[in-house]
C-alpha cells in the first residue's frame, strides 16, 4: 500500500479519503479484501474517525467499500455493470467536453497537450504503469480544464472509481500503444478543429476497455464480481 504525506491544508478525513480512495484505484487495496479502519489508521498515523468518515463516504457516494454490520467491512469486486455506468457517464460528458475544447483550446494548450502524451510513451516503454496512469488522469482533466468545466470534472470521479480500477488493470497488464495513439488523434483533431472527429475518438478511446473484460476476467477471477 502506498502511504503519501499528508498535503497542507490537508484535513485528516481528506488525508484518509485520498489515500483510501488513490489505493483502491491501483489496487493496492485488492477487490474482495478485508478491511480493517484500526489497522489502516494505524497506518496512515492518524485517529480512527476520520478514517471511518471516509470509509462511510466512499460507501455512500461509490459503493467502493461495502460495509456490513456486525461483520465488518471489505473492498468491493469489481461489478461490471457499475464499470459500465461509470464509462456511460464518462463518455457522455467527455465527448461533450472534448467537442467544447476544439473550440476553445490555445496554443499554448496544444503544447501542454503534446508534451503530456510525449511523457506518457516514455513512461510506457519504460514499463512505469502508475505514472502512465497519472499522465492519462492528468490530460482528461486537463481537457475539462481548458472549456472551464473543472466542477463537472469532480463530480464525474465519484463514479469513475469503478472505470478507473479497469484502467489500472489494463496498463498494468496491456502494453497497449493503441491508447496513446488515440490521445495523439485526439489532439490532431483538437488542432484541426474537427469536433465530429475527437468526439469518435474519444468514444473509441474510453470503450477499449471492453475489448480486454474476458482476458481481465481470466486472469484476475477472485477480482470480479
Amino acid at each position: 500500500m502506498k502511504i503519501e504525506e499528508k498535503r497542507h491544508g490537508e484535513t485528516a478525513r481528506q488525508y484518509a479519503y485520498r489515500t483510501l480512495r488513490e489505493n483502491i484505484i491501483s489496487l493496492d487495496l485488492e477487490p474482495g479484501a478485508p478491511f480493517n479502519d484500526v489497522e489502516m489508521s494505524q497506518m496512515i498515523g492518524i485517529s480512527r474517525t476520520p478514517v471511518r468518515e471516509a470509509v462511510i463516504q466512499l460507501s455512500e457516494e461509490s459503493r467502493i467499500i461495502e460495509i456490513f454490520p456486525q461483520r465488518g467491512m471489505r473492498i468491493a469486486l469489481i461489478d461490471v455493470e457499475l464499470v459500465e455506468e461509470a464509462r456511460f457517464l464518462r463518455l457522455v460528458l467527455e465527448k461533450a467536453a472534448v467537442e467544447l475544447v476544439c473550440g476553445q483550446a490555445d496554443e499554448e494548450d496544444l503544447r501542454w497537450l503534446d508534451e503530456n502524451i510525449r511523457l506518457q510513451e516514455f513512461y510506457l516503454e519504460g514499463g512505469s504503469s502508475q505514472k502512465l496512469l497519472e499522465l492519462d488522469n492528468k490530460m482528461h482533466r486537463k481537457l475539462f480544464s481548458i472549456c472551464r468545466k473543472e466542477l463537472t470534472y469532480e463530480m464525474c470521479q465519484r463514479l469513475a472509481i469503478h472505470y478507473d480500477r479497469i484502467r489500472s488493470l489494463s496498463v498494468a497488464t496491456v502494453k497497449d500503444h493503441k491508447i496513446i495513439e488515440d490521445h495523439k488523434k485526439l489532439l490532431e483533431a483538437i488542432r484541426r478543429r474537427d469536433k465530429k472527429q475527437a468526439a469518435e475518438i474519444m468514444e473509441l478511446h474510453l470503450n477499449r476497455w471492453m475489448l480486454n473484460e474476458q482476458m481481465f476476467r481470466n486472469r484476475y477471477p477472485a477480482y470480479f464480481k
